[in-house]
């Protein structure tokens, strides 16, 4: 029964109700005493429209729409009750949930609450952690550890959205699949290099060039198998894919944050021991930091899911703060390419500069589409959008045009292949964009035609990266 409800009200209203609260429970920021104020609202505001005429039904569903979107909500409650719902959140683990009635109780809990994950996450992070330095003692060579590092640590994440949001079981056969197939075409292929005189680069131990390039294309392909983890049956609707995007903006800054607090940590620990004549800097790179990395991957998991209830969404603040210093720099990048015309003869280093530029540029577009309320008119910030996406587009066809004639100079190769490819798949990206960002500033289109291009463009980024790992290696001959 409804706690507190003197209301002489049907009772399929108290079924509504008690749907609602149990849907309301699965938000770990949520307390018992929250919710029962929050109840009581409710009905007070159904106990007005029914005196204005309206049926129950009706009145109900007014009412919940008046109390606001769940994030709204929880921004509200971060406002009065931070303090408390912070220690809440970490310290008791439970959310401040357990005074729920008895009926209730005998229900399963949903698919995303089950207690506030924490203790899972770092059960995860701990065997992501064990599973990388076990590999490395395995196979006494870290570069088999770098090549595989997504095919190691990235499931227990995948796992982690299993525990969380119980996808179908057609989704995690689509997620394991993907993640075989990228494991055994690391493997199989003969990534030796014959003469490590004229490999090229060198990455940690990996001297091949597809070497490379397949590793980075491993964690572009096993990121969006784990979005489609998180997504679970929602994975075509673009909202939900959008949610994808916004949860991996916000891991990695969690992510980062994480490491750079790691790093601090683990520097003034071998400064301490060191003091004293100890000498902890092997046993702090050969271990603290290889499980720390791996381990931190759940942590900012668990986090992104945990703050997404308490307090203010990261994403607006981030946009606001880098699209005008993005679009800065673009501009003077255009500027200096189009002084220094002659990129044909500009080294690698700096198209590969250039073409990281681009893809931090198109990240920021959807992550600021992502936090953006679609229903808000064209302000200053789309129109800033709209620049940044021009001057994009501009050093996109340059650097397209230096790489064209650099490959017609020295031919073929699997970075300059890769590269290009890349570059053409943003400069549909960005013109398309472009167009409709312009549309949208000129209120000739929806806002919801960027969105829904973005998320159409996400499965074209997974198909050339998953031709990165597996077309590449026996294309250019593991070189």
């Amino acid at each position: 029964m409804p706690i507190d409800a003197p209301h002489d009200l049907p009772t399929d209203l108290d079924a509504l109700v008690a749907s609602w609260r149990r849907w309301m429970q699965r938000h770990d920021a949520m307390s018992a005493t929250d919710l029962a104020e929050l109840e009581s609202h409710l009905y007070d505001t159904v106990d007005h429209f029914v005196a204005a005429g309206l049926t129950p039904d009706e009145a109900f569903l007014v009412a919940v729409k008046r109390l606001g979107a769940t994030d709204d909500l929880s921004r509200e409650y971060a406002r009065e009750h931070s303090e408390r719902l912070w220690k809440q959140l970490v310290l008791t683990g439970d959310g401040g949930t357990d005074a729920v009635d008895e009926e209730d109780a005998a229900r399963p809990l949903p698919f995303h609450r089950r207690a506030n994950g924490l203790a899972v996450a770092l059960a995860l992070g701990a065997g992501a952690g064990l599973a990388v330095k076990a590999v490395d003692l395995a196979t006494d060579d870290p570069a088999q550890v770098v090549l595989n590092s997504a095919v190691i640590v990235l499931p227990f994440l995948a796992l982690w959205f299993a525990w969380r949001r119980r996808p179908s079981l057609g989704v995690l056969a689509t997620v394991g699949a993907v993640f075989l197939v990228t494991g055994l075409a690391l493997n199989l292929y003969p990534f030796a290099v014959p003469d490590t005189a004229t490999a090229g680069t060198e990455v940690a131990g990996i001297t091949a060039a597809t070497e490379i390039i397949a590793m980075i294309g491993s964690f572009v392909v096993l990121w969006l198998a784990v979005g489609i983890a998180y997504a679970g049956s929602g994975w075509r609707d673009e909202r939900t894919r959008m949610d994808v995007v916004r949860f991996s903006g916000e891991w990695f800054v969690y992510y980062l944050l994480i490491a750079l607090g790691g790093g601090a940590l683990s520097a003034l620990t071998v400064a301490v021991f060191a003091s004293i004549g100890v000498d902890v800097m092997q046993f702090v790179g050969e271990w603290v930091l290889p499980l720390g990395a791996a381990g931190a991957v759940l942590v900012a998991a668990w986090l992104v899911g945990a703050k997404q209830r308490v307090i203010e969404n990261i994403a607006p603040v981030l946009t606001k703060v880098f699209t005008p210093l993005f679009t800065l720099l673009l501009l003077a990048l255009v500027v200096a390419a189009l002084v220094q015309w002659n990129l044909v003869d500009a080294s690698r280093d700096l198209l590969i500069a250039f073409d990281a530029v681009l893809v931090v540029v198109v990240g920021l577009l959807v992550y600021s589409i992502s936090a953006r309320d679609p229903l808000l008119p064209p302000g200053w910030f789309d129109r800033l959008q709209a620049l940044m996406l021009a001057s994009a587009l501009v050093l996109d066809v340059v650097v397209l045009i230096a790489m064209l004639g650099r490959t017609g100079e020295f031919g073929f190769s699997a970075n300059k292949t890769a590269s290009l490819g890349l570059n053409l798949i943003l400069l549909v990206n960005l013109a398309w964009a472009m167009r409709l960002q312009v549309g949208f500033l000129r209120r000739r289109t929806g806002f919801g035609a960027l969105e829904r291009w973005q998320t159409a463009m996400l499965p074209v980024y997974f198909a050339w990266a998953a031709i990165l790992v597996v077309v590449f290696p026996p294309l250019f001959g593991f070189a």
